[in-house]
């Protein structure tokens, strides 16, 4: 295997990396950034009221994406396997 096969194979393994936990990042983004507009308008601060809406937005989101976010994650393994079984 030679440097650039491996910076390749790094690369795909980083971007998929990044894909998949953008949704999640993007949702707990928004969703905080909601919170503290919100927390900063009324002048509440109530600190599980930061966390609670980000745990309720996360799970919804890891059901929504997780069959996408496998295929993701089976698709790199499998370009993987391919890589491996011709040397």
């Amino acid at each position: 295997m030679t440097g650039a096969e491996t910076l390749d194979i790094a690369r795909d393994g980083l971007i998929t990396m990044l894909v998949i936990a953008a949704p999640c990042m993007l949702v707990s983004l928004v969703v905080g950034l909601t919170v503290s507009l919100f927390q900063a308008l009324t002048q509440i601060q109530e600190i599980t009221l930061t966390f609670v809406p980000k745990m309720i937005a996360l799970k919804v989101t890891l059901i929504l994406f997780l069959p996408w976010m496998g295929y993701r994650i089976g698709s790199l393994m499998e370009r993987l396997s391919q890589h491996i079984a011709s040397g």
